[in-house]
């Protein structure tokens, strides 16, 4: 009977095209399941160069690329290389952030490749505003919903993992969010290995069989360098740590200088926990000075959790073999049930505008897009959730842009996308004060985001409140 169903199968591959002929026989051991973590009797990738990797690319896939720190670099650029060599043609190149030069969305490649940003990083905002590449707004929490409901069907996941253990075991590394169902789903898998990736616990962990070709890479991971907090985040840090970080606070922290500007200001509490979609190097400091136990969290306790992260050399030391810290497919960390079952949920992310009755926009100057979506709503809602009630989902911003411009402003710039809506939005902390806007009326939502406004632009404020609301402001 096993014989008669193989023979049928293989007859039915015969009508297959030929690269997914060879994608099929190759993975053929396990069509039945395509969880990652076992290892596949029999099968063992083959070593190779990575130009000879990325040779299997032709015209009209879809490709996924890791991210973040574990954006594997050099199978990247040979990827670009390939694709002009080879004059292929409509390959599409999905991914979040990554990092790195991203060859493949200079101008000199369009047509054989098109970027598909899940999250805009800074190496591919001029293509996408330049209409060379696109965004696709989506929750974080929800993007491996793409793969695992065939959504999107990959061709090939190009990703980057540390060298097998002595059972064959490889780890994602710093970068395990969406990544794991993208390889539940490829047909075919490329893998950097590298020495330098830090080997973590959780759902990062797959078997070397699973991977169809495997390129050696000793490089440096990319780093997110430390930056002095200027004045202005300073204060915004104080404001949060001091009025709205309890002791016991279960924590997560969106990217940049002010969720950073924060977490030194922590070093004092007790008992945090962290339970974060990414974190950076302030929370190493804090597991040193005693500060973060994760003793209070009721979803892994003890245990710091997130989906991926980035800093410098000594964050990935921090994660290398260190059972403190799980990273976890990306639809778990994210979920906003999950989030709501820790106590004191404290989300902290940034913003880039406010208009006066609490719309928040975070992904878009006017028409241009800047970042993505991401997990900022997926944590708000798990905070203002939280089981005990004790949540605080919190958005944070300097009063004025570089140009002296209000980041409180009466209407939203003209194409910016509300990412957080009024519903959503609980608590905006500036330099100049915390406004709790959750339960208000837009009158009194007004009033207490005007007093939160640079000084300069407070009465230019009220009297458009007047206008749009035809009341004043008043609390």
């Amino acid at each position: 009977m096993a014989s008669r169903t193989l023979s049928q199968f293989l007859g039915k591959l015969r009508h297959v095209r030929k690269n997914d002929l060879l994608y099929n026989q190759q993975r053929s051991f396990y069509l039945y399941s395509p969880e990652p973590f076992h290892p596949i009797p029999g099968k063992e990738p083959k070593w190779m160069s990575a130009e000879e990797a990325v040779s299997t690319v032709t015209s009209g896939h879809k490709i996924f690329i890791h991210g973040c720190a574990a954006t594997p670099v050099d199978l990247v650029n040979a990827l670009a290389k390939h694709g002009k060599d080879s004059k292929i043609k409509d390959v599409e190149v999905i991914h979040i952030h990554t990092e790195g030069p991203a060859t493949y969305t200079k101008p000199e490649y369009e047509g054989i490749f098109r970027s598909n940003s899940l999250f805009i990083g800074g190496n591919c905002r001029e293509a996408v505003n330049s209409g060379r590449a696109d965004f696709t707004p989506i929750f974080l929490s929800e993007i491996p919903h793409l793969f695992r409901r065939k959504i999107i069907n990959l061709d090939v996941a190009i990703i980057q993992v540390s060298p097998p253990d002595k059972h064959g075991f490889c780890s994602l590394g710093p970068s395990v969010d969406c990544t794991r169902a993208a390889i539940q789903n490829a047909k075919h898998i490329i893998a950097q290995v590298n020495p330098k990736m830090p080997r973590t616990f959780g759902d990062g962990i797959l078997h070397m069989s699973h991977c169809d070709a495997m390129v050696e890479s000793e490089a440096d991971l990319p780093e997110l360098p430390n930056h002095k907090p200027s004045a202005v985040e300073e204060k915004i840090g104080s404001l949060i740590a001091d009025n709205l970080v309890a002791d016991g606070a279960t924590l997560q922290m969106g990217i940049g200088s002010i969720p950073d500007a924060v977490l030194a200001k922590l070093k004092d509490h007790r008992d945090l926990g962290v339970h974060s979609e990414m974190f950076s190097d302030g929370v190493v400091d804090l597991v040193e000075c005693g500060a973060i136990t994760n003793a209070k969290k009721t979803v892994q306790t003890g245990k710091i959790v997130g989906g991926f992260v980035l800093g410098t050399r000594r964050l990935y030391d921090f994660l290398d073999d260190n059972p403190f810290v799980v990273m976890c497919d990306i639809s778990f960390v994210n979920y906003s049930p999950v989030i709501a079952q820790n106590p004191k949920v404290t989300a902290i992310n940034s913003c880039i505008e406010v208009d006066l009755t609490g719309q928040v926009v975070s992904d878009s100057i006017g028409t241009r897009m800047y970042s993505g979506v991401g997990g900022q709503v997926d944590f708000i809602r798990g905070a203002a959730i939280g089981h005990d009630g004790l949540g605080k989902p919190i958005l944070a911003m300097p009063s004025e842009t570089a140009r002296g411009e209000s980041k409180i402003v009466p209407f939203l710039k003209e194409g910016g996308g509300v990412v957080t809506t009024r519903a959503h939005v609980h608590y905006i902390v500036t330099e100049y004060g915390i406004a709790h806007l959750f339960g208000k009326n837009l009158r009194q939502r007004a009033y207490e985001l005007i007093r939160i406004a640079h000084p300069d632009h407070r009465q230019a404020l009220e009297e458009a409140a007047f206008e749009r609301l035809r009341c004043m402001p008043s609390p």
